[in-house]
C-alpha cells in the first residue's frame, strides 16, 4: 500500500520543529509520502499543505500538547490522528518524544502491509440551531451556551431540557455539555464529573448558577435542548473556538456528531494522567 501522513507541529515551536524534520526524513525513507502544515513547512524542509488538506491521508501525526490535536482533530475529522505529547498532561497525546519514532516506524509499517491500524473513537458533539438554521463545527471536549460574555456578569436564562423533559431553568453563567473525553477540561473547572474516557455518556454542567442543580450525566443518544433567554445577546460556542451568536429567546440543539476522532497507537493512561492536573 501507498502510505501517506500528514505532520503537524506545535506553532513556532523548534523542538516540535525538530522532531517533525526528523519524522519526515524517517517515514520518507520508508517509501511514504509525507507533508507537513503550512507553518512547519517554513522550517523543515518537505512539502507543506494546509492542515486540512490532511484529511483523507492514512496517518496524521500531531506534535505538541492536547491544543495542537484538537486543532489537527478539527481540520481532519474521522481522519487517524497519532498525537506526540510535548505538553504537561497529555491525555490524547500519548507517545513520548523519545518514542515517537518507532511509534510512528511501526503505524507506517502496519499501513503498508494492512492498509489499517487500530485506533480508538473519540465522540464529538454537534451543536444546531433549532430556530434558525446554523450549525457548528464538531466539539471534542464541550459545546457552551453562554451570555454575552463569558464569565461572571455575562449570564442569561437557561433552560435545560433531556428528551424534552425540564431538567433545571437557572440565570447561570452558561451551561456546558461535555464528552468523556472533554470531562477533564472546562468541565472540570466548572465543578463536573471527571469520565473515564471508556464511558459511553455525555455531562451537562451549569456555571455559577444561582439556582444550580447537580451536573447530569446522559446517554449519548440523549435529545439535549438548552434555550438562553433574559439578554439580549448569547452564543453557542464549540470547543472554545468555532462561535455562533444568538438572539434570545433562542434554543440550541446538541447530540453526538456523525464523525468521531479516531486516535491510533498507544493510548494515555488516564488515571496517572488525572496526577498532572492543577
Amino acid at each position: 500500500m501507498d502510505v501517506a501522513v500528514g505532520i503537524v507541529a506545535q506553532r513556532n515551536n523548534e523542538r516540535a520543529q525538530a522532531l517533525a524534520a526528523t519524522l519526515v526524513d524517517t517515514i520518507e525513507r520508508e517509501g511514504a509520502r509525507v507533508v507537513v502544515d503550512e507553518l512547519t513547512g517554513e522550517a523543515v524542509d518537505a512539502t507543506a499543505v494546509p492542515v486540512a488538506a490532511m484529511a483523507g491521508r492514512d496517518l496524521v501525526v500531531s506534535i505538541g500538547g492536547d491544543g495542537t490535536l484538537l486543532f489537527v482533530a478539527r481540520e481532519v475529522g474521522p481522519t487517524p490522528i497519532l498525537g506526540v505529547n510535548l505538553g504537561e498532561v497529555g491525555f490524547l497525546n500519548a507517545v513520548a518524544p523519545d518514542d515517537a519514532l518507532a511509534v510512528v516506524t511501526d503505524l507506517v509499517a502496519d499501513l503498508e502491509e494492512t492498509g489499517t491500524v487500530e485506533g480508538r473513537e473519540l465522540a464529538r458533539l454537534q451543536a444546531t440551531g433549532v430556530d434558525t438554521e446554523w450549525t457548528l463545527e464538531p466539539a471534542l471536549n464541550e459545546v457552551v451556551v453562554h451570555g454575552p460574555r463569558r464569565g461572571h456578569g455575562g449570564g442569561a436564562t437557561i433552560e435545560i431540557r433531556v428528551d424534552g423533559q425540564q431538567y433545571a431553568e437557572s440565570h447561570a453563567d452558561g451551561v456546558l455539555v461535555a464528552t468523556p473525553t472533554g470531562s477533564t477540561a472546562y468541565n472540570l473547572s466548572e465543578g463536573g464529573p471527571l469520565v473515564h474516557p471508556s464511558a459511553d455518556v455525555l455531562v451537562v454542567t451549569q456555571m455559577a448558577a444561582t439556582e444550580s442543580m447537580p451536573p447530569l450525566v446522559v446517554e449519548p443518544d440523549s435529545e439535549l435542548t438548552l434555550t438562553v433567554s433574559g439578554t439580549d445577546t448569547a452564543y453557542a460556542i464549540s470547543d472554545g473556538r468555532n462561535r455562533q451568536r444568538l438572539e434570545p429567546p433562542a434554543t440550541v440543539s446538541i447530540s453526538l456528531a456523525d464523525d468521531a476522532v479516531t486516535l491510533v497507537g498507544p493510548q494515555a493512561n488516564f488515571l496517572d494522567g488525572l496526577d498532572k492536573l492543577e
